[in-house]
Parts: C-alpha cells; sequence; structure tokens
C-alpha cells in the first residue's frame, strides 16, 4: 500500500498541479496522420551512416557540453553567429529554456488562438500568465490584435508559430518586423514547419536582440524519434538561456545524426518538395467533397472543417472503420468540428480522400466503411 502523498504534493507548485498534462494517443492503425512527421524514415544508407558514426564515439563518456562543430555547421546554414546557436533534444526543449529564463510569476506571454497547446502549459508551469490572441477570419495572423494585447497586458513575450499549428496559416509580410518595432516584448518565433512554407524570421536577427527563432529536425528531416531541434538567438540571450538547459542534453546517437543531415541537405529537400506537391494535391481534392471546409495553409498538414457532420464522428470513423489516424482539434477554441490530417504518402492521401468521399456522401449518421 502506497502512502498518502497529500503533503507531497502541497509542496509542489499550484501551477503545476493545476496543469493538464500534454499527452496523445497512439492507437494501431494502418495509416497514421496525426502528428505532423515525415512519412518516410531517413533513407537506409543515411541511417547506417548515422549509427557508423555513433559507433565510432565513446558511448561511455559524455557528449560535448556545447557540440561546438554541429553548431557552427548550424549558424553557417543560417549564416549566423555560433554563439547565438542553442541546441536541445526537440526544439520544444529549447523553447522551454526561454521561457523558464524569461517568464516570472505573472508574467504574460501572449500567442495567436488557436496554436499549438504545449506554449500553455510551458507558461503555465513557469507561473506566467498565458493570453490567447484570436486569429482572423480563416485563421489569418491579426497583427493589429497582437500589438494591441501587448502594448495592453505590457507582455513579457509573444509566441509565433508560423506556419501555424493547427492551421497552416502564415505570418504576413512584414509582421514580425510590426511586432519589434510596436511592442517591446521577446519574439519567439517557432519555425517548425518552415521548411514547407512561408517567410521566416531568420534575417531579422541582425536587426533586434529581442528575436529567438526555433528550428526542428522533427519534421522535415524526419529524425522525431531522435528529437532535435535548436534556437538562434543573439549570442548575450543564447549565454543566458544556456544557464537554464540541463548540461549533455543531447545524446550521441542524435548529435551524429544531425551531422549527417548537414551532409546531405539535398536529400532531404527534395523529400520536403514531395511533401508540398502532395499537400497541394490533397486540397484539391478536399476541395471537390461537398460538406468539407478547407483552410488554407503551408504546413505539412491541412486543417479541415466538417460542415455537414460532426468532426468527432468523422475523426472516429475514419480511425475504426477506414483503419486511418487524424488528429481531433475539435475540443480547441475556434476549431469546432476540425480534424488536422498530416500529408502522408500518395497511398496515404488518396485512401484518406476516398474515406472522407465516402463519409460525406453517405446520409447522416452513416459511416461508411
Amino acid at each position: 500500500m502506497l502512502p498518502d502523498p497529500t503533503r507531497a504534493l502541497s509542496l509542489l507548485k499550484p501551477a503545476v498541479r493545476q496543469a493538464s498534462r500534454y499527452s496523445l494517443e497512439a492507437p494501431a492503425v494502418t495509416r497514421k496522420l496525426n502528428q505532423n512527421e515525415a512519412p518516410w524514415e531517413p533513407p537506409a544508407d543515411l541511417k547506417r551512416e548515422i549509427l557508423d558514426r555513433a559507433a565510432q564515439a565513446a558511448w561511455n563518456r559524455y557528449p560535448d557540453f556545447a557540440p561546438s562543430s554541429l553548431q557552427h555547421r548550424l549558424a553557417k546554414r543560417h549564416e549566423w553567429d555560433p554563439d547565438g546557436v542553442l541546441v536541445g533534444n526537440g526544439s520544444n526543449e529549447v523553447i522551454q529554456a526561454v521561457l523558464a529564463a524569461a517568464v516570472r510569476s505573472g508574467d504574460v506571454v501572449l500567442a495567436p488562438s488557436p496554436t499549438f497547446s504545449l506554449y500553455r502549459l510551458l507558461v503555465g508551469t513557469n507561473e506566467g500568465r498565458y493570453l490567447p490572441v484570436p486569429l482572423g477570419a480563416d485563421f489569418a495572423y491579426d497583427i493589429e490584435a497582437l500589438v494591441g494585447a501587448a502594448r495592453r497586458e505590457q507582455a513579457k513575450a509573444i509566441i509565433l508559430c508560423s506556419p501555424n499549428n493547427p492551421t497552416g496559416t502564415v505570418l504576413p509580410e512584414h509582421g514580425v518586423r510590426r511586432l519589434l518595432d510596436e511592442t517591446d516584448a521577446l519574439l519567439l518565433c517557432d519555425e517548425a514547419y518552415q521548411d514547407f512554407g512561408g517567410t521566416s524570421a531568420i534575417p531579422l536577427l541582425r536587426e533586434s536582440a529581442r528575436i529567438l527563432v526555433f528550428r526542428t529536425f522533427s519534421k522535415a528531416v524526419g529524425l522525431a524519434g531522435l528529437r532535435f531541434g535548436y534556437a538562434l538567438a543573439h549570442p548575450a540571450l543564447a549565454r543566458e538561456i544556456a544557464k537554464t538547459m540541463l548540461p549533455y542534453n543531447v545524446n550521441l546517437v542524435t548529435l551524429a545524426a544531425a551531422e549527417v543531415v548537414l551532409d546531405h541537405e539535398p536529400r532531404f529537400a527534395e523529400r520536403v518538395q514531395v511533401i508540398v506537391r502532395e499537400r497541394d494535391r490533397f486540397v484539391a481534392g478536399l476541395q471537390g467533397i461537398e460538406g468539407i471546409t478547407v483552410f488554407p495553409g503551408a504546413g505539412n498538414f491541412v486543417l479541415i472543417r466538417c460542415d455537414a457532420r460532426p468532426g468527432t464522428e468523422v475523426f472516429r470513423a475514419l480511425r475504426d472503420q477506414y483503419g486511418i489516424l487524424v488528429r481531433d482539434v475539435s475540443a480547441a477554441p475556434g476549431l469546432g468540428h476540425c480534424l488536422r490530417i498530416s500529408i502522408g504518402t500518395r497511398e496515404d492521401m488518396d485512401a484518406t480522400l476516398e474515406a472522407l468521399r465516402a463519409l460525406f456522401s453517405a446520409p447522416a449518421g452513416v459511416t461508411g466503411g
């Protein structure tokens, strides 16, 4: 019998106890299109190269405290200062480190709504005040609203996911520059999906130290299982943020994988173009299905709204009748009856189109299959 945990729990921060844990069910299905993953693993020869390179390292020794070679290569990739590169166990770890360094109790952090739900959790566990700012028509960024809220609330930081998850919408041209000019906040630019479309904020790093840009190898590169991400920031800011990160936070295998990816960037760029073409083909197919609204987006996913029947009903039918797992985001504010569908292989997307056509041509209450 376990002891009563009441006293121990009372010693934890209330903000942590009140938060909901980020989690996701992963039932076994034929087609997994719910986490915006790459549809393919890295090529087999590159996987062998990664493992061979990792095998040459001493596994009984800690990895480099700061992987200098990798930081220099990432800096060169973006024409930035190596001292302004922070690497992490996924880009989410680096975002968490920035918030830990910047957010004090009661500090306001803005983000568009809807957006990636993890931001709210990370702000809340740092005892900050998370303030969602609604997106505009068709989920377009409302820069005017963000500027107004930042000034009114004296926001410490603004999180900008572009392309935005789960809507796929991108920041308008000069949107980040206007937020720089008209607010005093830190701008946290999450560009996890930027490889697939949209404009990067990286060129603005040379104009202001209040911008941080986050990138990941989970989406376009297909290393979600190895967890690698990084941030670009002013070197002075990076030095302070590094104090909040655990030492040796990226393991030897992942460091080897990141190096190999940089050795073979053109091969991954070709894959990105295949995904973009498949996304555009899938959107065109969706637009021919009556009862579905398709929202324009630039990520490796598509957001739809189910107008002719409940979104959760469609989600369950896709999963149970067709073996297709998509993301039901309908419970989030502003996303009633919406589903997010990751771009997979051509076969995945053809099967999804066929299933949706069957579901939306069937009488209400009939799932098809």
